[in-house]
């Protein structure tokens, strides 16, 4: 939980508690790093893909260089057929990973 002040009024929020195992299982062996596709970071955040994404991008200059990178054809592929993955989710261009 966490307190916000808004004037003389404080607002408590509840954050809610993405189990551990949910997280584990979006996480993917990439390129020799672990990584988490944008489809599935931006069901974590509750955020259509393509909003996360023109996010991440409107604020590139607060991330380091190699903080994401686009999948291949082939990687997507590859992902594809170990994972449940039927269309890009909303996202025209190539998934992005994180």
């Amino acid at each position: 939980m966490y307190s916000s002040n808004i004037g003389a009024m404080v607002v408590k929020k509840r954050i809610p508690v993405i189990p551990s195992e949910r997280i584990e299982q979006a996480i993917f062996w990439l390129r020799g790093q672990k990584v988490m596709l944008s489809t599935h970071l931006a069901e974590l955040y509750q955020v259509e893909p393509r909003v996360m994404i023109q996010a991440v991008k409107r604020n590139m200059e607060r991330f380091p260089d190699d903080f994401m990178f686009q999948l291949t054809d082939d990687e997507f592929s590859n992902l594809k057929s170990q994972i449940v993955i039927s269309r890009r989710n909303g996202v025209k261009s190539l998934l992005l990973t994180y």
